[in-house]
């Protein structure tokens, strides 16, 4: 978008991190809610003390992962009307690169969780080391490689300048 001021970008850009925010947030709840559940269920009493440490950090990070995907909206409204959506934008994007790795990190362990208990901790291991693995590639590797290549093609607003970064990190160093 060519012809759009920095705080049409900035409104722009905000709506698309949420947009991408809304798919994560539905995948995290239902997560967080099964995790809450668990220990009600007779069969947790039974779990040994590695086991439910395992639950413990698919809880704790299921829920990171969940502040991590709200933050940007209740923080919008903190600062509703007090022009500092470029802020707003640059730490939205923050909390949703923190949010996706604390739902790599609940998915992997709950995987692994439910697999020691249904059938042994070296499949358990394998399994959650694959899907680790494979989450953090989609989601992170394959973009780094292609920040990397630098040939970008996106819209004008969102292409790198001549030192790799993006006009909006370049106009939101100018402003502070």
């Amino acid at each position: 978008m060519k012809n759009e001021s920095d705080q049409e970008r900035a409104d722009r850009n905000f709506v698309e991190l949420l947009q991408g925010a809304r798919v994560a947030v539905t995948g995290v709840q239902v997560l967080f809610a099964f995790l809450l559940t668990v220990p009600f269920s007779t069969g947790f009493a039974r779990m040994d003390q590695a086991d439910r440490w395992l639950y413990f950090a698919a809880l704790l990070s299921a829920a990171v992962a969940s502040i991590c995907y709200i933050a940007p909206t209740a923080q919008h409204r903190v600062l509703f009307r007090q022009g500092r959506k470029e802020t707003l934008v640059r730490r939205s994007n923050l909390y949703g690169i923190a949010g996706a790795l604390a739902l790599v990190v609940s998915m992997t362990t709950s995987t692994m969780f439910v697999i020691d208990y249904l059938f042994e901790a070296t499949l358990a291991w394998v399994t959650a080391g694959l899907l680790a693995a494979f989450a953090l590639w989609t989601w992170f590797g394959q973009a780094a490689l292609d920040r990397q290549d630098g040939s970008g093609d996106g819209p004008a607003g969102d292409a790198p300048d001549d030192e790799g970064r993006s006009e909006d990190a370049e106009s939101l160093d100018r402003r502070g």
